[in-house]
C-alpha cells in the first residue's frame, strides 16, 4: 500500500506546484499579477467559509496519503487494487482537467474574487459546454485520491473540497460574474452546464 500512497503523494504535489506555482509565476510573468485575490468575506460567511474548506482541502489532499506512509490503515473493504488503478486514472485525467481549463482561462484566471475587478468572461474552449472545468477537474483528481489511498483523512477532505466548491460557485463566482457581466453571463448560463456539460444551465 505505500507504493500506492507514494505515488498519490507525488502525483498530488507535483499538480499543487503546477495549478498554483508554476500558474501563478506565467501569470504574473504575463500579466504583471500573480492572480491571488485569497479568502473573500467576512469570518463566519459563506464566502470566508468556501476559502477556509477550500485551504483545508488542499492540506487534507496531501496530508492523507502521508498518513497513510504513517501507518493509517485504509477503511475496510477498500483492498482491491482496481479501485487502486481508477483512481490513478480518474487523479490523472483530474488534473491534467485542472491544468488545460486554466490554461484555457488566460488572464481571467484568478484564485479568490476582487469584486471591484472586471476580467474576461472565458466561453471558449472547455467552458464552451461547462462553466468550471477547473472546479470539476479538482473534483475527480479528489475523487481519484480517495481511491488510490481510502483512509479516513482522505474522505473529510473530499467532502471539504465539494463543500468550498459548491460554495465559492453559487455564492462568490456566480453573483460576482452576474454583476460584472450581466446579460452575456446569463446567456452563457443557459447554453453551459456548471461542473458537467449539460447539467445546472439556467432558463434563459
Amino acid at each position: 500500500m505505500t507504493g500506492w500512497a507514494w505515488a498519490a503523494l507525488a502525483l498530488y504535489l507535483g499538480w499543487a506546484a503546477a495549478a498554483f506555482g508554476v500558474r501563478a509565476a506565467l501569470q504574473h510573468r504575463r500579466t504583471g499579477d500573480a492572480g491571488f485575490r485569497g479568502i473573500s468575506g467576512r469570518p463566519g460567511t459563506a464566502p470566508w467559509w468556501a476559502g477556509v474548506l477550500f485551504v483545508a482541502a488542499l492540506l487534507g489532499g496531501a496530508a492523507a496519503p502521508a498518513a497513510a506512509l504513517a501507518g493509517l490503515p485504509a477503511l475496510p473493504g477498500t483492498g482491491e487494487a482496481a479501485l487502486r488503478w481508477a483512481g490513478l486514472v480518474l487523479t490523472a485525467a483530474g488534473m491534467a482537467l485542472t491544468l488545460v481549463a486554466q490554461s484555457t482561462m488566460g488572464a481571467s484566471w484568478r484564485v479568490g474574487v476582487d469584486a471591484g475587478e472586471r476580467t474576461t468572461l472565458v466561453t471558449a474552449g472547455l467552458f464552451a459546454q461547462v462553466r468550471n472545468p477547473v472546479f470539476t477537474g479538482m473534483v475527480v483528481a479528489a475523487v481519484g485520491l480517495v481511491l488510490m489511498v481510502p483512509n479516513p483523512v482522505a474522505l473529510p477532505a473530499l467532502a471539504a473540497l465539494v463543500a468550498a466548491v459548491q460554495l465559492q460557485v453559487r455564492v462568490v463566482e456566480e453573483p460576482y460574474l452576474a454583476a460584472v457581466h450581466g446579460s452575456a453571463y446569463t446567456a452563457y448560463t443557459a447554453r453551459a452546464g456548471r461542473f458537467l456539460p449539460g447539467i445546472g444551465r439556467r432558463a434563459a
